[in-house]
């Protein structure tokens, strides 16, 4: 199960990984159960594994400035 996969939400590079997929799922609406869209599943995942983790790391970043700015944090 794939998050929401709204080309707004995500990078051009995921776009393009999720355009892929969803023209295979078109093009093989029966095949694709039997594992003809596999590999665009599995590229699609990785890119999208990725945003998380910069959103992720993005985020860690932000908190640690706020709570540094309003001296929570000891600065080192």
């Amino acid at each position: 199960m794939h998050p929401d996969l709204s080309s707004h939400l995500h990078t051009e590079e995921c776009n393009i990984l999720i355009r892929k997929l969803l023209q295979c799922h078109k093009d093989n609406p029966f095949k694709k159960f039997t594992g003809v869209c596999n590999q665009e599943d599995t590229d699609l995942r990785s890119c999208l594994n990725r945003e998380y983790h910069q959103r992720l790391e993005a985020n860690k970043m932000k908190t640690n400035e706020r709570r540094r700015r309003m001296g929570l944090v000891e600065q080192l």
